[in-house]
């Protein structure tokens, strides 16, 4: 579709870390990216590629319709947010319109998604928004069932420093564990 489109692919990375990877590599005019993803969810790549590139433009291809997760898409740094059900008929339309420097957000979804990013603005937050990138990272590596140890070696810290964060996550949670902290994840799709 992209091709007959005249748009061109040149890359497509297996997970966010290698989507964050390829962004600041060959830093293409458009990042396409879904909401869950393995080892570094959707919204925190996105949180990251806006933070290496401020100009990136980023538009979630999602099945997600609910406008929780199209605000944090937004509030991450996207550009557009479409979803699959409707990615034959928006997805090139979304395209242009995001080079053009426009927001892009599937009809359908448009008006309670633009209703609820009015009312963000006016509330203080939520709990998540405490977390740091990195305890984000480690919430999202424990909700996939990984151990301390693998967590360790993936983000190149001490077993100890890792316990440390997954304490403070879920004291900032209020939550008691891991399956909690799983639960937690997997309601904000940072996993499926």
């Amino acid at each position: 579709m992209l091709d007959r489109s005249g748009l061109e692919v040149v890359g497509v990375a297996k997970d966010g870390r290698a989507l964050v990877q390829a962004a600041s590599e060959k830093r293409p005019d458009v990042i396409i990216t879904d909401i869950a993803m393995p080892l570094l969810n959707g919204v925190d790549a996105a949180r990251e590629i806006h933070r290496q590139n401020r100009k990136a433009k980023i538009i979630f291809l999602t099945m997600h319709p609910e406008v929780a997760y199209a605000t944090a898409a937004f509030a991450a740094g996207a550009s557009g947010y479409v979803l699959k059900s409707a990615a034959g008929e928006e997805l090139i339309e979304a395209i242009r319109s995001v080079l053009n420097g426009h927001t892009y957000i599937s009809r359908s979804i448009a008006k309670s998604v633009e209703k609820a990013r009015e009312i963000k603005h006016t509330n203080t937050g939520s709990a998540q928004d405490l977390l740091t990138h990195r305890q984000r990272e480690i919430l999202q590596l424990l909700a996939e069932g990984r151990q301390v140890k693998e967590i360790a070696g993936l983000l190149k810290l001490s077993p100890k420093t890792v316990e440390f964060h997954k304490y403070r996550i879920m004291s900032v949670l209020g939550l008691r564990t891991v399956a909690g902290l799983a639960r937690h994840a997997q309601k904000l799709g940072m996993v499926e």
